[in-house]
């Protein structure tokens, strides 16, 4: 048993709903306070001289100055397994060229793909080791990857396998998902549809056997797979008992009406969501994944973040961290920007990449600072919570514990 503390206070985010609009008189502040934890879970927050003289057994762990808890950080969407990169497109896009001019150019996920074929699954764990320490010490616990970059069978594998392997050795729990269904690789002669069928025949059942990822996920657009190609797609990944996540609405509508209907855990994007799809996501229980780092780096609308709340949908925020659309991969600087523009209260953002972006890849055991719940936490270096979003990502966590343990 261990008791961490004394911080300035703790902000538990304990008793806000999963979905729907928050108010920040809504957030629990314990001020002087303690956590204590056993075998991985919390045990209690409170007054921390309190908690010491209650258990007078525990280990100390003691905190110097002002310091502000909150719970881990949760990004729940990354493509941070990718060779190369594209500062090229880039420069291109603030020359006003278009996306298809620059992938006719030899840009685009395309020179991703070609980038991260010639890597091996040795320098792909490498990088991606090193992308999600990066995370970490920015107070991301929990963090979502994806493959589609290989759109092959042989380098979709790699890269998954490469992400295994990144979640058997960092300290913060990786969860992989399968995004074979990026684009229809160039180098495939057949059709969208031939492609999707070589995913479900030749790398489903590779993915249950090798325990690679139980996730699937599919951009549903007209420059990927049509509503219609992703819906047969999505049948057979939910008849084999994978979870699923979409790309929707990014530019065109459509994909979140999908995702309700399979009951994906998340439709992410959204950029493009409308009055129609906001209500479909209100009347379901599909997690909204708003992702301010491909606006910024495109150049283009938000995901209507304050439409989705105001209609009572669950909000998640995430990174969207890649090497073309999303480079920046700072999830507390975009929530930030996020909020700027859409008018987020700080209860709003802050739930949105705790546990609301928890339960966006399935988790319900984390994200708030409750007694039952996985001890991740982080603290910052300040005495007024409120600080954290108001310095816009450069306050950074000067503590950063997973299961309990200080990282």
């Amino acid at each position: 048993m261990k008791l961490t503390g004394p911080f300035s206070q703790i902000v538990t985010l304990a008793g806000i709903p999963l979905k729907g609009a928050v108010k920040d008189e809504q957030i629990e502040i314990i001020p002087n306070a303690g956590i204590l934890t056993q075998n991985g879970k919390i045990l209690r927050t409170g007054n921390y001289e309190e908690l010491k003289k209650e258990f007078s057994n525990a280990e100390l762990e003691e905190t110097d100055g002002k310091n502000v808890l909150l719970p881990g950080f949760v990004d729940s969407h990354t493509h941070i397994c990718f060779g190369g990169k594209r500062s090229r497109d880039f420069a291109m896009r603030l020359n006003g060229k278009t996306y298809l001019e620059i992938a006719e150019s030899g840009g685009g996920i395309w020179s991703t793909v070609t980038n991260t074929r010639k890597e091996s699954q040795e320098n792909l764990y490498t990088s991606t080791f090193e992308n999600t320490q990066k995370l970490v010490k920015n107070g991301i616990t929990t963090i979502e990857i994806k493959s589609g970059y290989g759109l092959s069978i042989e380098d979709e594998l790699k890269m998954l396998r490469a992400i295994n392997q990144v979640k058997n050795n960092s300290k913060a729990e990786i969860v992989p998902t399968f995004l074979g269904a990026h684009m229809k690789p160039r180098d495939f002669e057949g059709s969208n549809s031939e492609y999707l069928e070589i995913l479900v025949n030749e790398i489903f059942p590779i993915l249950k056997e090798e325990n690679l990822s139980n996730r699937i996920d599919i951009f549903t657009e007209q420059s990927a797979f049509s509503v219609e190609e992703s819906r047969i797609y999505l049948q057979k990944a939910k008849e084999n008992g994978f979870e699923i996540t979409i790309h929707a609405d990014q530019f065109t509508p459509g994909g979140s009406h999908l995702a309700v209907e399979f009951g994906a855990l998340s439709a992410d994007h959204l950029e493009f969501s409308g009055e129609n799809e906001i209500k479909a996501l209100a009347e379901s229980d599909v997690v909204a994944v708003a992702l301010p780092g491909a606006s910024i780096g495109l150049g283009m609308q938000y995901t209507p973040a304050r439409k989705l709340l105001d209609a009572g949908v669950s909000l998640s925020i995430a990174s969207d961290w890649n090497p073309g659309s999303a480079p920046m991969g700072d999830l507390l600087t975009q929530a930030s920007i996020l909020a700027t523009f859409e008018k987020l209260s700080m209860a709003e953002v802050l739930s949105g990449i705790t546990f609301r972006a928890a339960k966006a890849l399935g988790f319900t055991d984390r994200g708030s600072l409750e007694t039952g719940k996985l001890a991740d936490f982080i603290s910052f270096p300040t005495d007024d919570f409120r600080d954290i979003l108001y310095y816009q990502g450069q306050l950074k966590p000067n503590g950063v514990w997973k299961n309990g343990e200080k990282l």
